[in-house]
C-alpha cells in the first residue's frame, strides 16, 4: 500500500492524517510542500485528481491571501498565488491508488485508508 501526502509538520490535520495512514500500513512518501512546492502543472492535476475547483484548493484565510487581494482572482492567478507562496495550499492532500483527497475530515481521511485496505485485500 503507497500513498503519498502532501504535508506541513505544524498542521494538525496533516499530522492526523499522517499517523492514520501509517497505521493503516501504508508506505508513505511525504513530501513537505512547503519547502518542496509541486510545479503548477503537478499543482493543477492534485487538485482537479481530487475533484476540487482551485478556489476550493487554497487557504483563504492565510494573510498573504489578502496581501495578494487574491478575493476576484481567476484560477490561473491562484495556482501561481499558491506555487510562489505554498502557504496557501490546503492540506493534506493524500494521493493514493491513482486517486487523490483532501483528508481534511475524518470521513475523507476514512475513505482513502479503505481505499489503501481495498487495494491491499
Amino acid at each position: 500500500m503507497d500513498a503519498t501526502i502532501y504535508y506541513n509538520p505544524s498542521c494538525s490535520k496533516s499530522r492526523t492524517a499522517l499517523d492514520a495512514l501509517r497505521q493503516a500500513g501504508a508506505d508513505v512518501t511525504v513530501v513537505e510542500y512547503l519547502t518542496d512546492t509541486p510545479d503548477r502543472a503537478e499543482l493543477k492535476q492534485l487538485i482537479a485528481s481530487a475533484g476540487l475547483s482551485v478556489r476550493d484548493a487554497i487557504r483563504s484565510g492565510e494573510p498573504v491571501y489578502a496581501t495578494l487581494d487574491l478575493d476576484d482572482a481567476d484560477d490561473d492567478a491562484l495556482l501561481d498565488a499558491m506555487v510562489a507562496n505554498p502557504s496557501l495550499i490546503q492540506r493534506p492532500l493524500v494521493v493514493a491508488e491513482g486517486e487523490t483527497v483532501m483528508a481534511r475530515s475524518p470521513q475523507s481521511l476514512q475513505q482513502i485508508i479503505d481505499r489503501l485496505a481495498a487495494a491491499q485485500s
